[in-house]
């Protein structure tokens, strides 16, 4: 009698325990997650044409917060140019392929260009034009050339010229202004005015001719 009362007694507490044991391995199950769905997945790396676009609208987007002034552009667009040239006479020399040395070689030039355009772009120079219609209109040009370079309209060597161009606009006023106690005479801002016109025009022709910055991955 005993042993019959001990035993029905026992057997809910057997089931009951394994019921636990059942959930837990569930609960388990469910939180573990699965071969190949983890979240540290290793990244790719970004392929030669994707490195570049990434490099231009760093740029760009120096161009356009003023944190690059027209001169740093220009060098920083004349080596993106050098670069660019050296990968089209590479894929040249190998039915239009890059070696793996190759490839090495211009990650390398692009990580020196990286960390010029970051000190470029921390640096004490800024592209502060002023509010006045002569800075107004140097601004309106470098917006332009900023969005042109986001849309790759414009390749690096266009935008080394087009930069080149403003840069000098820019030290004629700057030389301007310092003769003349901090402004411009009237026939100053038109030879200005001018000189940005013929600048606007430079900047639209390259914008809609046959050259992109749209490179082979």
């Amino acid at each position: 009698m005993n042993f019959q009362f001990s035993k029905w007694t026992v057997l809910p507490a057997a089931v009951l325990l394994l019921g636990m044991v059942a959930m837990g391995q569930e609960t388990n199950t469910t939180s573990t997650p699965t071969q190949g769905t983890t979240a540290s997945a290793p990244a790719t790396k970004p392929t030669i044409a994707q490195r570049k676009e990434n490099q231009q609208d760093r740029i760009a987007n120096g161009v356009q917060s003023g944190q690059l002034t027209a001169g740093e552009t220009s060098k920083l667009e004349t080596k993106e140019a050098a670069i660019n040239g050296e990968t089209r006479a590479d894929r040249a020399a190998n039915g239009g392929k890059l070696t793996a040395a190759e490839k090495q070689q211009i990650n390398k030039q692009q990580n020196q260009v990286s960390k010029q355009i970051y000190n470029d772009k921390h640096n004490a120079n800024t592209a502060q034009y002023g509010n006045n219609k002569v800075g107004q209109r140097r601004e309106n040009q470098q917006d332009r050339i900023a969005q042109g370079i986001k849309s790759g309209q414009l390749a690096a060597g266009e935008t080394a010229k087009l930069e080149n161009q403003q840069k000098g606009i820019n030290q004629q006023v700057k030389a301007d202004r310092a003769v003349n106690g901090g402004k411009l005479t009237p026939g100053e801002k038109a030879q200005v005015n001018k000189e940005q016109n013929a600048a606007s025009k430079n900047i639209y022709n390259k914008k809609h001719n046959a050259n992109t910055q749209h490179p082979k991955k």
